[in-house]
């Protein structure tokens, strides 16, 4: 996939975006976050890398680094404020080829997916526009508190 037709790569761009499937958030160091659309696990993100390559090997190690001290910045925001038993990571990219990682919060209490991998899309919870709004600003708050 060439980077001009990546989403990944043209967030923003009329006709290009996530939108099919998540909500632009911020712009971090070395990615951009992402609200996922499907809210079967409450908080659930991506964290898309800005340069376009297909997976972590790809990037120099300064730049993988600096990648993952975006996804771990994340993951802390997640676990303080959504306060999950567990925090998968999937990167799976077998159809996306853009470094991106799922960061899905789990709760034992919840009996769907606990204990095994998540599904991609399961096309199970989705949120009024106002919900996204508020869950949104809840991930941004928990975030901008993490220091970078």
């Amino acid at each position: 996939m060439a980077e001009n037709d990546c989403m990944y790569c043209t967030i923003g761009e009329p006709g290009t975006d996530v939108a099919d499937f998540g909500i632009f958030l911020k712009e971090l160091p070395s990615s951009n976050l992402i609200l996922f659309r499907e809210q079967s696990h409450p908080g659930r993100v991506i964290v898309a890398a800005k340069q376009h390559v297909d997976d972590i090997s790809d990037l120099s190690e300064d730049e993988a680094l600096a990648y993952l001290a975006d996804v771990r910045r994340v993951a802390k925001a997640l676990r303080k404020e959504f306060k999950p038993d567990k925090l998968n990571f999937g990167a799976y990219g077998d159809k996306m080829h853009h470094l991106h990682f799922h960061l899905v919060p789990k709760y034992a209490d919840d009996d769907y997916e606990f204990g095994d991998v998540f599904a991609m899309n399961p096309h199970r919870t989705e949120l009024a526009a106002e919900e996204y709004d508020a869950l949104g600003r809840r991930v941004l708050a928990a975030v901008e508190a993490v220091e970078a």
